[in-house]
């Protein structure tokens, strides 16, 4: 498997496009001038999905108040 990127935009292509694929594909598309080799780390930054946390108190109770919470409901029974 090859790693390539898109050098010229065509009609399906973006520039910049990296796409993963076979080395019989890779090297027609290479040879046909509008695809460049490129290395994998370069493909795995784009597949890589950042998440984004959210810190709000308010929001989710922590491990310590559900704890005090269930003390509490133990207590009262």
């Amino acid at each position: 498997m090859k790693c390539i990127k898109s050098i010229r935009a065509t009609k399906n292509v973006e520039v910049g496009e990296i796409k993963r694929i076979n080395d019989v594909e890779a090297e027609i598309s290479v040879r046909g001038g509008n695809w460049a080799y490129v290395p994998k780390i370069e493909w795995k930054k784009t597949k890589s999905v950042v998440k984004e946390v959210v810190t709000n108190a308010s929001e989710e109770p922590t491990v310590s108040e559900k704890q005090l919470k269930s003390k509490k409901r133990k207590s009262e029974k």
